[in-house]
C-alpha cells in the first residue's frame, strides 16, 4: 500500500510539534506524544509542562488505563487568544472573530464592490472587524493574528495581490498594513487556497485534494499531504485562465485580456451571459443556478455544459496530479447535481483509468463558512509556528 507522509507527524519533539499533535487530535496525553514522536518521556514531559505554563495546553481528566495509572489527558487551550478571519469577495465580505480552534465567536457580512479599491474596502473591513470584536466581548489587544482571503493572485510572502484581474487598483497593495492597529502577524492568500484550508478543517488531512471554486471566477486550491501547495510565487491553482476551445470555434475575451480562458467560457459571468443570450429572464448568476436546481430545462443544460467544460480541464489535472478527491465550491456549485453530472462526465471520460479509479468528486458541505474558517486556520497555523511557540514559552518563563 502506498503511504502518504504527513510532515507534522514526524519524530520531532519540539514544543511547536507537540502542540500541533495535541491541537489536531493526533495525541491526547504525554504517553501518546512519546509514542508518536519517539522522544524520551522526560523530554516530552518537560516541554508539555512549558506549554501548560504558557497557557497553550491544559490538563483535563483521565484517559483509559492500559494497565497502569490512567494517563492525564491534554487539550489545546483554544481560549488562549483569538484571530480575525476576513473572507473578501467581489461583491461581499465576511468578517469573523474565532478562538484558536477556528470556532466562530462572532461574524458579520456586508456588501462591497471590490472595484472601489483597497482604501475604501479595507476601511469597511476594519469597521466590521471592530464590530465583531465588540460583539464577542474582545479588544484589539486580544487578537493574535489576522487571516485574509482575497479573490485574486497573492504573493504569499508579502501579502500583496499581484495583477488581480477582478480587483482593479489592488495590484501590489500592502494589505497587511490595513491591520496595523492589532500589532500582530497578518496572513493574506488567494481565496481558493483559504477555502481549501477551511475544507480540510482543524484536524487537516493527509490526502491530496483539489478544491475548485466556481463563482465569478474559477480557481483551484491544491492540498498536498494536507497542506496548501502555493508554487514558487504563490500563483499555483489559477486554472480559471487555462485556455479552452469552444465547440463552435468562437473566441470569448476574458477580463485578463486573453481569449477563451476557462472562466470566460464556464464561470458565473459566462453562465449569466449565455442564459440571457438564450432568452432566459434572469439578471444574476444566482437566478440561473436556482432555476437549474429547480429543474428548469434551459438552465440545466447551461449548467451541465459549464460542468463539462470545467471537467475537461479537471481531467487534465487528475491525470497530472492524481488527487484523492475534488471538492466543488462557490456560487455556481450551488447548482449541485447538474454541475457535478457535467464535471463527472468529462473527468471520468478523459482521465486515465488508474487516476480516476478511486476519485471522489463532491460539492462542499459548508461553502458559506469554509472561507472564514480557512482564513482563521491560516492565521492560527501561522501564529503557532515553531518560532512563535518558542517565543511564547520564553515570555512565560520570564513572567514566572
Amino acid at each position: 500500500m502506498a503511504c502518504h507522509h504527513d510532515p507534522m507527524a514526524t519524530s520531532s519533539a519540539s514544543a511547536g510539534a507537540l502542540l500541533h499533535h495535541v491541537r489536531t487530535g493526533r495525541a491526547r496525553s504525554r504517553a501518546e506524544l512519546v509514542a508518536l514522536t519517539g522522544a524520551a518521556r522526560n523530554t516530552v514531559s518537560a516541554r508539555v509542562d512549558q506549554l501548560i505554563a504558557a497557557g497553550l495546553l491544559e490538563e483535563g481528566g483521565r484517559g483509559w488505563s492500559t494497565g497502569g495509572r490512567p494517563p492525564t489527558l491534554l487539550r489545546f487551550n483554544s481560549a488562549a487568544g483569538c484571530v480575525l478571519a476576513v473572507d473578501l469577495g467581489v461583491t461581499s465580505v465576511d468578517v469573523a472573530v474565532t478562538d484558536l480552534s477556528a470556532q466562530v465567536l462572532a461574524t458579520v457580512g456586508h456588501p462591497i464592490d471590490i472595484a472601489e479599491g483597497p482604501d475604501r474596502v479595507l476601511a469597511e473591513v476594519d469597521r466590521l472587524a471592530q464590530q465583531v470584536l465588540a460583539e464577542a466581548g474582545l479588544t484589539p489587544a486580544d487578537v493574535c493574528a489576522v487571516g485574509v482571503g482575497v479573490p485574486g493572485p497573492v504573493e504569499f510572502s508579502t501579502g500583496r495581490p499581484s495583477h488581480p484581474p477582478i480587483m482593479p487598483g489592488w495590484h501590489d497593495h500592502p494589505i497587511p498594513s490595513a491591520f496595523g492597529r492589532y500589532g500582530c502577524p497578518v496572513f493574506v492568500d488567494n481565496d481558493v487556497n483559504v477555502m481549501a484550508l477551511g475544507e480540510m478543517g482543524v484536524a487537516g488531512s493527509v490526502q491530496d485534494v483539489l478544491v475548485v471554486k466556481v463563482g465569478t471566477g474559477i480557481g483551484c486550491g491544491i492540498i498536498v499531504d494536507g497542506g496548501v501547495y502555493r508554487g514558487a510565487q504563490g500563483s499555483a491553482g489559477d486554472i480559471g485562465h487555462i485556455y479552452v476551445p469552444t465547440a463552435d470555434g468562437r473566441e470569448v475575451v476574458c477580463r485578463c485580456g486573453q481569449v477563451n480562458c476557462l472562466e470566460a467560457i464556464a464561470g458565473g459571468g459566462a453562465l449569466l451571459r449565455d442564459a440571457q443570450a438564450a432568452g432566459m429572464p434572469v439578471t444574476t448568476t444566482r437566478e440561473v443556478v436556482e432555476r437549474a436546481a429547480l429543474g428548469d430545462g434551459q438552465a440545466l443544460e447551461l449548467v451541465r455544459a459549464a460542468g463539462r467544460t470545467i471537467g475537461t480541464v479537471l481531467a487534465a489535472l487528475v491525470n497530472f496530479f492524481n488527487p484523492h478527491r475534488i471538492v466543488m465550491s462557490g456560487g455556481v456549485a450551488r447548482a449541485g447535481v447538474p454541475l457535478l453530472a457535467g464535471i463527472r462526465e468529462a473527468v471520468y471520460a478523459r482521465s486515465m483509468p488508474l487516476a480516476a479509479r478511486a476519485l471522489e468528486i463532491t460539492v462542499s458541505e459548508a461553502p458559506d463558512l469554509s472561507g472564514r474558517v480557512g482564513a482563521a486556520l491560516m492565521a492560527i497555523e501561522g501564529w503557532l509556528d515553531e518560532d512563535s511557540v518558542h517565543q511564547a514559552l520564553e515570555r512565560a518563563a520570564v513572567a514566572r
